[in-house]
C-alpha cells in the first residue's frame, strides 16, 4: 500500500472539537498536500518544525498547500502545543502510541532496554543517548550550529522582537547584530529559540508528554499533489534532522513546485 493510501485511510482524533476523522478530511482539492508525522508533540523537533511553519504561513497559504500534522500525545497535548506554536488546532492530529508512525516504518529511535527498567526509563535512558549523537546521527552538528550560527540560514529574530527565554533575561533581538550582524542566523540565536521551546515543555511536561515511551521515536514529512502522487519525502533519523536542509527546513517547496 503506497503512503497516500496510509494516509487516506488514517483516522485519528483531530485537536480542535476531539473528533475522530480521517487525517486528510478538508484538504481534498488543494494543489498540494503536506502531512508531517511529528515525533511527541514536546520534542525539539515537534516544536520547531512548528515555527517554521508559522514563519512562512503566509507562503504556504499563497501556495496552496494544506498542512496536516499528527503528533504523539493526546488532546490536552495537542491544544497546548497549538496554544504554545500557534500551530491551527483543526490542522493537528493525535496519536497516542505512535501506531501510524510504526504503521509507516519510521525510525523508533535506539531502543536499548536494561533489565529493570520500564518502558518509560528505558525511553528516557535511550533519549539521553541519542542526545549525544548515539543512534542520531547529525544532532551534536545541529546542536553545535544552533550556537555557532549559520551564514546560509535566515535570521531567525526580528531587531525589535524580545525573547524570553528561561533562565535567562528577555532579549531584544538587536542583541544578536552584536555577534556578527544581520541578515543571517547569528551566533546563539537559534540556540536560544531551542531554549525558549525546552523551557516551555519541562515546565508542562506531563501535558505535552503523558506517557514517556515513545520519546525517541522520530517523524516524516511528505508532500502530495492534487492526485496523490509523493511529490517529496523526508524521514527523520535523528533529533534535531526533522528536514533534510536544518537552515532552510521548508526549502524543498520550491524544488517542487
Amino acid at each position: 500500500m503506497s503512503t497516500y493510501n496510509i494516509l487516506s485511510q488514517t483516522e485519528r482524533q483531530r485537536v480542535s472539537d476531539g473528533e475522530v476523522v480521517s487525517i486528510l478530511s478538508g484538504c481534498e482539492s488543494s494543489s498540494r498536500k503536506m502531512v508531517l508525522i511529528l515525533p511527541q508533540l514536546g520534542d525539539f523537533d515537534s516544536l520547531e518544525y512548528a515555527w517554521w511553519l508559522q514563519r512562512e504561513a503566509q507562503q504556504l497559504q499563497a501556495q496552496g498547500i494544506a498542512i496536516r500534522a499528527v503528533g504523539i500525545g493526546n488532546c490536552t497535548s495537542g491544544q497546548k502545543f497549538c496554544s504554545y506554536t500557534g500551530f491551527p488546532a483543526d490542522c493537528l492530529f493525535v496519536d497516542p502510541t505512535a501506531q501510524l508512525h510504526q504503521t509507516l516504518n519510521l525510525y523508533s529511535g535506539l531502543s536499548l532496554k536494561l533489565p529493570g527498567l520500564s518502558p518509560g526509563a528505558n525511553a528516557w535512558l535511550n533519549l539521553m543517548l541519542m542526545c549525544a549523537g548515539i543512534g542520531s546521527p547529525g544532532t551534536l552538528a545541529e546542536v553545535f550550529r544552533g550556537y555557532k550560527g549559520d551564514a546560509k540560514a535566515p535570521q531567525l529574530i526580528g531587531d525589535e522582537e524580545i525573547v524570553r527565554a528561561a533562565p535567562l533575561p528577555p532579549i531584544k533581538g538587536s542583541f544578536f547584530k552584536l555577534a556578527g550582524g544581520k541578515g543571517f542566523q547569528r551566533p546563539f540565536e537559534l540556540a536560544t529559540l531551542r531554549l525558549r521551546n525546552m523551557a516551555e515543555v519541562l515546565t508542562n511536561w506531563k501535558t505535552y508528554v503523558p506517557n514517556p515511551a515513545y520519546l525517541t521515536q522520530r517523524g516524516a514529512t511528505f508532500l502530495f499533489n492534487q492526485q496523490g502522487e509523493l511529490l517529496y519525502e523526508h524521514r527523520d533519523c535523528a533529533i534535531l534532522g526533522f528536514a533534510a536542509d536544518m537552515s532552510n527546513p521548508l526549502s524543498f517547496l520550491k524544488k517542487t513546485n
